[in-house]
């Protein structure tokens, strides 16, 4: 525990000295805003419920973005700054990098997503909102993000070029996110599988509207852990290259 603390310190601080941190938490509340005031609050008027339900889901493509775009350094970077070696030759194990990287992005992640919690409150303004929405809707997006993280350290543990697997990543999330269109077309049972690994739409539609179930919970904990433990074994393979 106490090597993940210090990678955790070293990479959190990281974010907050780099440019690159507040520009992406800068863009993502900036487009929030503007989504949410041009999708929710305009045009005709609308349930406090359904406005919540569609900044969640405008919410839910920022934070995959984001969560992409915050995790493609974290070890390509190592590896293009040639800093990888130093961690190899400390007495710290694979596991431990990946779990201190990926703990300081998902924190420095869930900032940035907490910090938009003033716009459904501005419901209250002439409407009334359900805090169990709001709570479930953003744990959603906490999970969703931990999850598009993770997919994005897998793809920054394959090379050391930060574009590369900035491209990667981004297509990961992206087919794992057409995965539910794909099952439309197939048959049961293939259907009910493919459409299972879903990333958005089979499992974050209920958190929009503030219905909480155990198994979307579980599904996306489970996407984050096998990602993490794909680049664990990635950077333990490279290891000895």
């Amino acid at each position: 525990m106490r090597a993940i603390g210090i990678v955790f310190r070293r990479e959190l601080g990281a974010y907050l000295r780099s440019p690159i941190g507040y520009i992406v938490a800068a863009l993502v509340l900036l487009i929030d805003g503007i989504l949410f005031q041009g999708m929710a609050l305009g045009g005709a008027r609308k349930l406090s419920a359904e406005v919540l339900r569609q900044f969640f889901y405008f919410a839910s493509g920022t934070t995959m973005i984001a969560a992409v775009a915050l995790s493609v350094r974290l070890i390509a970077e190592e590896r293009q700054q040639g800093t990888m070696v130093l961690l190899h030759t400390s007495p710290i194990r694979d596991v431990e990098i990946v779990a201190g990287k990926f703990l300081s992005a998902w924190t420095f992640l869930a900032a940035i997503t907490l910090a938009s919690v003033y716009m459904p409150l501005l419901i209250l303004v002439h409407g009334k909102i359900a805090v169990a929405q709001v709570v479930v809707g953003y744990l959603g997006l906490l999970l969703l993000g931990g999850a598009a993280l993770a997919i994005g350290l897998f793809a920054s543990s394959l090379t050391r070029h930060q574009l590369v697997a900035a491209a990667v990543g981004g297509s990961l999330v992206g087919a794992m996110v057409l995965l539910y269109y794909l099952a439309q077309v197939l048959d049961p049972p293939l259907k009910e599988v493919i459409g299972g690994l879903d990333l958005f739409a089979q499992h974050f539609t209920p958190f929009m509207s503030g219905v909480l179930h155990l198994r979307d919970v579980v599904f996306y904990l489970s996407v984050t852990y096998f990602f993490l433990l794909l680049a664990t074994k990635t950077m333990e393979a490279k290891r000895w290259q």
